[in-house]
């Protein structure tokens, strides 16, 4: 199975819904994997500062989204009360966070990743980001993924630092060559 047709098993219709065919075709976004069977997700070349802890996310949702719509507004709506979250905590402040999501099988494989990845902007720049997503990584390994999946993202050199490798790039018409 290519990454294309694991692609379409995992996002059916992707390149159908609006939000997506609306956008510039100079809007390029990749997809990376990371087979965790045969990698490690490497170490961030700059650890975060002390006092930074990480683990999954126990609380009342209202906090979280609170950080979620100070990066981005338009993820909120995928941090509900069901979903699984994995964050990075200043005290008790959320410094960073990311979903672990469960992207389902394609080709055999049982396909997750962490997805909607943020970093609070006074927490930017620091590492704490990146060693959150290495550790979300180690979790979904430990949890008996096979393939952890970056999807739609133009950080591709940012979560490559990671050890994950690109495999499709796509615009609005679809994907490139």
């Amino acid at each position: 199975m290519t990454y294309a047709e694991m692609f379409h098993c995992i996002h059916p219709d992707f390149f159908q819904r609006e939000s997506i065919r609306s956008m510039q075709l100079d809007q390029v976004f990749t997809e990376l994997i990371m087979n965790l069977h045969e990698h490690v997700p490497q170490m961030a070349p700059v650890g975060p500062r002390s006092g930074i802890t990480f683990g999954e996310y126990r609380g009342e949702p209202a906090p979280l989204r609170q950080a979620v719509a100070r990066v981005d507004d338009g993820w909120v709506q995928y941090f509900t009360e069901e979903g699984r979250y994995f964050c990075a905590f200043d005290g008790e402040r959320i410094a960073a966070f990311c979903c672990l999501s469960d992207m389902g099988r394609a080709g055999g494989l049982h396909i997750g990743g962490p997805g909607c990845v943020g970093t609070v902007p006074e927490y930017r720049r620091q590492g704490i980001g990146l060693e959150m997503v290495r550790l979300a990584t180690e979790i979904l390994r430990r949890d008996g993924f096979d393939i952890s999946w970056i999807h739609y993202t133009h950080l591709a050199d940012w979560y490559m630092k990671l050890g994950y490798r690109p495999v499709l790039r796509w615009n609005s018409g679809g994907f490139l060559p």
